[in-house]
């Protein structure tokens, strides 16, 4: 039996430049600059799937935006165990996510799909230790932060392993990382991520996305070549919108600028113009002139976009013309991938299947290598 529980505000920090969604003020803050949740319709395109292949079937959820709204939206049947306290359009907090999780758990289901980011697979975890066992669970990616090997690769992925899992009767699993970081500190540049918990999560490699892997120290050179490369490219009269990573923060540091430690940030001519930009600010300012995103290789997994850089939106990316990126990485980043293509998750599926082909990577001064990206869409069954 599948279960599902949903974050009704999972990823409404990410458009708004704030680093994650934790928190009532941080969430006020987010809708105050413009931003909405994702987590509604990326239930969708995960349930959309798995209805595609499985109509009719009933989901072990909580009620509304928790889980069953998406659901009947789908044309699956929700069978709610946990109401919130808020009932069904009331607000909810980490306990009710937890609270629904143990509720799903008790009620039979034997696979979780869980919307939400790092916080949410934390929550989770806490309400499935409480009971007597523990099903395999999956992420569902929809947050800001999600660092932790457990969510599939794509929302679409997630409801082809659902539906695998429902085909077989189940799937092999195998233990991984719930791994999550304190957001106070985060915005502040310290990026610890802590283990919390261990989950059962289906073993599908092609569709779920690995532990996200530091830059090595010994790699610092490497590093500082890179960024010496994008800035011999950078040409007058252009904006270029920075994302976050370690290797785009040495571009800031090189060209003398105070850019934010896992923002986007908007630099004209070697000047910071937006410092931590949201979603609204990035488009307001490639309104005045032509401009270009420049973004890193999340190590171990190979995210380019939809990975902590939310405020480079379908909606950024298409206004930015035919080629929106400027890639740069250290060339064992590449290598460390063995292979696999790099990944972009905006959200958007014919943006992403533009975006989809082959990219020049920037590793050094003179140097590149051109190198396969993908669309974190399921492979053909």
């Amino acid at each position: 039996m599948i279960g599902l529980v949903i974050n009704p505000v999972a990823g409404v920090g990410g458009p708004a430049g704030l680093a994650g969604s934790d928190g009532a003020d941080v969430q006020r803050l987010a809708v105050a600059r413009g931003a909405h949740a994702r987590a509604q319709e990326r239930a969708g395109d995960a349930l959309r799937v798995l209805a595609s292949r499985h109509p009719g079937i009933t989901i072990v959820t909580a009620a509304g935006a928790m889980g069953a709204d998406a659901v009947r939206a789908s044309g699956l049947v929700p069978a709610v165990v946990y109401t919130p306290a808020g009932g069904d359009a009331g607000t909810t907090d980490a306990g009710d996510t937890s609270r629904a999780a143990a509720a799903v758990c008790s009620a039979g289901a034997d696979l979780v799909l869980v919307v939400g980011g790092d916080g949410t697979l934390r929550d989770v975890s806490a309400g499935l230790a409480e009971g007597a066992r523990t099903p395999a669970a999956l992420g569902v990616p929809a947050g800001v932060k999600m660092y932790s090997p457990v969510f599939a690769v794509s929302p679409a992925a997630a409801g082809a392993i659902a539906a695998d899992w429902v085909d077989g009767g189940g799937l092999p699993v195998a233990e991984r990382e719930v791994l999550d970081i304190d957001e106070a500190a985060m915005r502040h540049a310290r990026v610890e991520p802590q283990l919390y918990a261990l989950l059962p999560v289906p073993l599908r490699p092609d569709r779920t996305q690995a532990r996200k892997s530091p830059t090595p120290a010994s790699e610092a050179a490497a590093v500082v070549a890179a960024a010496r490369g994008v800035i011999a490219l950078m040409r007058p009269g252009i904006r270029y919108l920075l994302g976050p990573g370690g290797t785009t923060a040495e571009i800031a540091r090189q060209l003398g600028v105070d850019g934010s430690p896992l923002g986007v940030d908007v630099v004209l001519d070697g000047e910071l113009r937006v410092r931590g930009a949201s979603e609204q600010q990035l488009l307001a300012e490639i309104g005045l002139g032509p401009a270009r995103a420049v973004v890193t290789v999340i190590g171990g997994q190979g995210f380019l976009l939809g990975r902590g850089n939310q405020q480079l939106s379908a909606a950024v990316l298409r206004i930015l013309g035919r080629d929106p990126l400027l890639v740069v990485a250290p060339e064992q980043k590449l290598l460390d991938l063995r292979g696999r293509p790099l990944l972009v998750d905006t959200g958007d599926a014919e943006l992403d299947a533009t975006l989809a082909g082959h990219v020049r990577v920037i590793t050094g001064v003179g140097t590149s290598s051109l190198y396969a990206v993908s669309t974190a869409e399921p492979l053909p069954v």
